[in-house]
């Protein structure tokens, strides 16, 4: 039984999808505040995937706060604006959403 959960937890974060948005968000420099299992500046993928887990409309909501910024939901620092397109917005809050 773990086996198989390993396993495929390890074919979704290591799929070239999973790869390839973590590479945009590298691009994108998301990892200068922000890492998959810990807090930096900002929170954690995996905290911010779990806080929106139930919520339906966090992909849209997520591409927003990547595009315009945001503050007050994870504490005091605010995250700036990105400079990244409605496209690429979409792409990472999506990947966000997928890290467990």
């Amino acid at each position: 039984m773990k086996k198989a959960l390993f396993a495929a937890a390890a074919a979704v974060l290591f799929s070239p999808l999973a790869q390839a948005d973590q590479a945009l968000a590298q691009k994108k420099n998301c990892m200068a505040c922000h890492a998959v299992d810990k807090k930096l500046v900002g929170p954690s993928y995996k905290d911010v995937a779990a806080k929106y887990a139930k919520d339906k409309a966090a992909a849209d909501k997520l591409a927003e706060k990547i595009i315009k910024g945001g503050s007050g939901v994870w504490g005091a620092v605010p995250m700036p604006p990105n400079a990244v397109s409605p496209d690429e917005a979409k792409k990472l809050a999506a990947w966000v959403l997928s890290v467990k």
